[in-house]
């Protein structure tokens, strides 16, 4: 009789374990690194000086907007003198001047026809490991400027 019981109560629970809920989560956008010899020299050089121009502004404290020609619509709205110059006053506490920007890679997507241009940003003080992306579409237009914390890999 126990052992009915007992088989009973782990049917039972069998039965109401719970299940998980799906999620919409979207598909991951696959990256991969680009070769040297496929990398556009115009738009590298474009990112290069686009993503230096934002930096200069934590020594210059003067920014140039960025016009229809440089940057999609969403990318001139958010970067303005206000949020450059917020987090230039963090930037130059912690990290010192800005010097330059040294390129690292370039990773693609094919799905977004996207590149992400990878500089490692150079400061006067050595403690300073920055990152800044340059998100560049087909057009050659800057979809998105991302600055974070250094890592080795994408």
């Amino acid at each position: 009789m126990k052992k009915i019981i007992f088989i009973c109560c782990l049917v039972i629970m069998a039965g109401c374990k719970s299940k998980k809920p799906k999620t919409n989560a979207p598909e991951e956008i696959k990256m991969t690194k680009a070769e040297t010899s496929e990398i556009n020299s115009v738009q590298k050089s474009k990112a290069y000086d686009l993503g230096k121009r934002v930096l200069m502004t934590c020594n210059t404290s003067k920014f140039k907007p960025f016009n229809s020609s440089e940057a999609t619509q969403t990318v001139i709205q958010n970067t303005t003198q206000d949020k450059l110059t917020k987090t230039c006053l963090k930037f130059r506490l912690k990290y010192g001047d800005f010097k330059d920007l040294q390129f690292v890679e370039v990773q693609q997507s094919k799905a977004d026809k996207t590149n992400i241009y990878r500089f490692k940003a150079l400061y006067e003080k050595k403690i300073a490991n920055k990152e800044l992306r340059v998100t560049m579409n087909e057009d050659n237009l800057v979809t998105s400027i991302k600055s974070l914390d250094w890592i080795d890999k994408f």
